[in-house]
């Protein structure tokens, strides 16, 4: 009897990828006698390496590699020759969509996720908009599998152990804590502008942090010049301020400081879902975008997010369209307090 071996794919932005964690550690853990193989872009191996036994990477470069129909097909090849017993596409786009086309000619179970895109018309269109709660992206990925036979619940609470993550791999300067020490994450930027809380109030938030709690230590996470150049400006205003995602070695590095911090400030980006699969508290900022959308962090909870109620609210389910208004008001009209008083309420907690 041939091993069930189950294909998931799912490309895209780095958060997106994130969202399939919960989802495929809960299924290795309740199905250990079948195999999870997950099929995205290199970046995203991180997130796999070492979440179950029965869990396995595989790299897809659809830029070069993969280029095309010509590259998918032989992408195809490659699958094909892993005998796989089901496919779950969770991503549902072209690509996707013609390796899925591929595996029903040759009569493989297949399944896709469900978008939801009408549901998310009415909620980002601009007059006589519906706010209502969409499933999250985790619930249409378990969709996926139970339809494919795999029913599951989810439990997951962090990709390292409860105490969080080994310091000690860490390089110098990030290995020890002070148990009297609050640690804060921040993590300013996102893929568009309507998703990026304006930098002069976000410098003010560091400010009142710093002001309440002087001993405390604040990391900042983002990657490129653009963000470095901001990040070395205020490391330079705030000694208690380092720039972790210059001084760290990748992904793994950033996530195994995250499950040490004792808050994450982020913004609707991959920062936050990741340092929400090291189970910590994240403050998430959400301008254009809407949590009803259904992209909110693993395990966080609507206290903890920071948004205007405003009519023009959610534009864009991404964020990439122009602000409506011209001002971008869902975000220049958030005051530094709002956010303060996020972080002190979770303080307050611990």
């Amino acid at each position: 009897m041939r091993t069930e071996h189950v294909l998931i794919i799912r490309f895209s932005a780095l958060g997106d990828v994130a969202m399939t964690v919960p989802v495929v550690y809960s299924l290795a853990h309740q199905y250990p006698h079948v195999r999870f193989t997950v099929l995205s872009r290199k970046m995203a191996r991180p997130l796999f390496e070492d979440l179950a036994h029965n869990v396995g990477f595989m790299e897809a470069d659809l830029k070069n590699e993969y280029r095309g129909i010509k590259g998918l097909n032989a992408l195809y090849r490659r699958l094909a020759a892993k005998h796989f017993t089901a496919i779950a596409d969770l991503h549902h786009v072209l690509r996707s969509d013609y390796l899925r086309t591929r595996f029903n000619m040759d009569r493989y179970r297949t399944e896709h996720v469900d978008k939801h895109r009408k549901g998310k018309n009415r909620l980002t269109r601009s007059s006589n908009k519906q706010l209502v709660q969409l499933p999250s992206t985790f619930q249409n990925y378990v969709d996926v599998f139970t339809r494919l036979g795999y029913p599951v619940k989810l439990d997951f609470h962090s990709i390292f152990p409860p105490e969080g993550g080994d310091l000690s791999l860490l390089p110098e300067g990030f290995r020890e804590k002070p148990a009297s020490q609050y640690w804060i994450g921040i993590a300013p930027f996102a893929a568009h502008e309507g998703k990026i809380y304006p930098l002069p109030l976000m410098k003010q938030v560091i400010e009142q942090l710093l002001e309440h709690h002087p001993h405390a230590r604040i990391f900042f996470f983002g990657g490129g010049k653009k963000e470095f150049a901001v990040f070395d400006e205020w490391v330079q205003a705030f000694p208690q301020c380092t720039n972790a995602s210059k001084q760290l070695s990748g992904l793994r590095q950033e996530m195994l400081l995250m499950s040490h911090l004792d808050v994450m400030v982020s913004m609707d980006s991959a920062n936050m879902h990741l340092a929400s699969l090291t189970g910590i508290p994240v403050v998430s900022v959400w301008g254009a975008t809407h949590p009803y959308a259904g992209f909110a962090g693993w395990g966080q909870t609507p206290e903890k997010y920071v948004q205007l109620d405003l009519p023009c609210r959610p534009c864009s389910i991404y964020g990439n369209k122009p602000c409506m208004r011209g001002d971008l008001a869902c975000m220049q009209h958030i005051s530094p307090d709002l956010i303060v008083e996020k972080v002190e309420h979770i303080f307050n907690l611990l």
